[in-house]
């Protein structure tokens, strides 16, 4: 019989969408299968007003059946099948949609059935595959079937064949393996049945095969005999269209581990379903636990995107903002912009609109949970409250609204996580400065000497101990109109009191010393002075401008050239025993306060876990004065 060429395009259209619109061919099964499921819902439409069809919902079924001998994969429905016009028309022109044409003609009339193909191309993934395709179908209401047979560029046949009832078996030759390519994966039955659940797991209709199994011979325990058992390879109805009167805890665990591979529970869980311009199911979890390589490159974000029960993106980057890209989950839509292979989405309104939406729901799950289940929530951000103080850093402060509230620091006080608002609503009447603290951990910071003034005032310090933490501080600047505040600035805003006033006069008479001192260390410190501060310590260092000393440390660490520098000043505690020894060596051995003033530098650079410059200069100081030599 004469071959007939493909209408609308020429040859090289055929070759471009097999080799470029689709991307992973393994989707060809998705696309065959999601036909199928269009072809029973128009016979399933149309049994509602026609009582001949006699089939019920029940009676509808995909089957996939494997020849591996002769290489062949069918894919059979019992569908409303294609007569010999509408075989011309949708599978001899590119592009035709069918599935989309009956979708227009019956708008409004099907609430509930959702026309999975709307372009008309998967069909012809299947020659990515396939060396040969050949289509049998028989309409309903027709009595001969149509074979539609083609090896892809060259054009098709259609002659008549024979099926005893209503429609459609695609049959598929595989392509001769080679080197680069095994196309044998496609007959094995764990490949199908993994396929399947990847992308069709919840296609409404059930879709069978013949699955070989094996169970031991009656009689001789170590014998095994082969037999052939019809499995269901899906699921059929998708968690997140149920009720969640339907589902139990133990519902949403099961479907979360299995779905996500995590052996841990979820922490949340996120069911939701919205109608209006833009309709979808959604349901998402909160991880119990930080993935392997969350905090790396290597990691991926994404929801699994859904339109009508079929996957088209495993991970769809858009959904969701970097600052909650720990959330696992999917959304379903059927409001979509799919491009012509259904893999990529179009960029659209719909798509924005989701993510904006998703984004205010998790927020507000994640603030219930710090207000209902604080113990729950603080697991939670003990593995991601990196994350959302990266998303505020990351935008210079545009998400403040959305992850301020759900921040929290160590409170020195309470020795637990508070968030900023509990902070606020704990401060003193006359407090003008929201204080805190940076250090490589609670402890280092609990010890350090600039804590102990606002300690001895009763002052609540955060514990900042992530390198992020004093970065978020500076975009936040302030916090219901109270300034942040180092405790080694300079000012603390405190009161004056009788050490404040006895400080300056001190720094007034000695200043003569704190300026040798000052010439002794050179441009290592801005100033050398005496401190409000300090109680037991002798010394610390405290810094003036925008750059603290923690900041250097966190800066000089990074790879690079630039070495960033605080503007330092080195303080003295003027009551301890140690500026007696200062002030007796300035008049007896100008020499000896020189070497002074660099040790107690370097003992202040050490107490803020800050490196010394000559390590081996400070310890052989150190001995001589041990021995008396100094």
């Amino acid at each position: 019989m004469e071959k007939i060429q493909f209408k609308t395009e020429s040859k090289r259209l055929l070759e471009l969408m097999i080799n470029s619109v689709y991307t992973n061919r393994e989707i060809f099964l998705r696309e065959l299968i999601s036909n199928a499921s269009d072809a029973i819902d128009k016979l399933y439409f149309r049994s509602l007003t026609d009582q001949n069809v006699g089939l019920k919902r029940e009676d509808f079924a995909i089957h996939i059946s494997v020849d591996k001998q002769n290489r062949v994969l069918t894919i059979s429905d019992n569908g409303i099948g294609m007569n010999a016009e509408e075989l011309e028309s949708n599978l001899g022109t590119i592009a035709n949609s069918g599935s989309l044409a009956f979708l227009q003609e019956n708008e409004g009339a099907l609430d509930n059935i959702d026309i999975i193909g709307q372009f008309g191309v998967g069909f012809y993934s299947a020659f990515m595959v396939s060396k040969r395709v050949t289509v049998v179908t028989r309409a309903y209401g027709e009595e001969e079937a149509l074979k539609w047979e083609s090896e892809g560029l060259d054009g098709y046949v259609i002659e008549k064949a024979s099926r005893d009832s209503a429609g459609t078996d695609v049959i598929l030759t595989l392509k001769d393996n080679t080197d680069s390519d095994d196309y044998d994966e496609f007959l094995e039955t764990y490949n199908i049945r993994s396929i399947v659940k990847k992308y069709s797991d919840y296609i409404r209709y059930p879709i069978k095969m013949e699955v070989e199994k094996r169970r031991p011979v009656e009689g001789k325990e170590d014998e095994f005999e082969s037999y052939f058992e019809i499995e269901t390879l899906n699921s059929m109805i998708p968690i997140w269209r149920k009720n969640k009167s339907e589902l139990s805890d133990e519902d949403y665990n099961y479907f979360y581990k299995e779905k996500f591979f995590d052996f841990e529970n979820p922490l949340r869980v996120i069911h939701s379903k919205t109608e209006g311009k833009v309709s979808y199911n959604a349901l998402m979890f909160v991880p119990a636990r930080t993935p392997y390589n969350y905090y790396s490159k290597e990691y991926e974000k994404g929801l699994q995107l859904y339109s009508n029960g079929v996957l088209i993106m495993d991970k769809c980057a858009d959904l969701l903002p970097d600052h909650f890209s720990f959330v696992r989950g999917l959304v379903d839509s059927q409001d979509l912009s799919l491009n012509i292979s259904r893999e990529m989405l179009q960029h659209d309104r719909q798509l924005k609109l989701i993510a904006v939406n998703l984004e205010k729901k998790i927020k507000n799950e994640l603030l219930d949970m710090l207000n209902n289940q604080r113990e729950t929530y603080e697991k939670f951000y003990k593995n991601f409250g990196l994350q959302l103080k990266w998303g505020l850093y990351k935008e210079f402060g545009l998400n403040r609204e959305t992850l301020l509230p759900l921040l929290m620091f160590y409170s020195s006080q309470r020795n637990k996580l508070i968030t900023l608002a509990e902070y606020h609503e704990n401060m003193q009447p006359e407090q003008k400065y929201i204080y805190y603290a940076s250090g490589e951990s609670v402890e280092r910071i609990d010890r350090l000497p600039q804590t102990e003034l606002l300690k001895d005032k009763g002052l609540e310090i955060l514990y900042l101990t992530d390198d992020i933490d004093e970065f978020v501080i500076k975009i936040l600047r302030v916090y219901e109109d109270k300034e942040f505040k180092s405790v080694s600035s300079g000012d603390l805003g405190l009161k004056d009191g009788d050490d404040a006033q006895s400080a300056r006069e001190q720094t007034k008479e000695h200043q003569a010393l704190m300026d040798f001192m000052k010439e002794a260390l050179g441009d290592k410190v801005k100033a050398v002075r005496l401190s409000q501060r300090l109680k037991s310590h002798p010394v610390c260092l405290s810094s003036e401008g925008m750059l603290s000393l923690e900041m250097e440390k966190i800066l000089n660490s990074m790879p690079g050239d630039r070495e960033v520098k605080a503007e330092r000043v080195l303080e003295i505690n003027a009551h301890h025993p140690i500026f007696e020894t200062l002030k007796k060596l300035q008049a007896e051995d100008p020499e000896k306060l020189k070497l002074y003033t660099e040790i107690m530098y370097n003992q202040a650079l050490l107490i803020g876990g800050m490196s010394i410059e000559d390590p081996v200069a400070f310890s052989n100081a150190m001995c001589d004065i041990m021995a008396g030599q100094a």
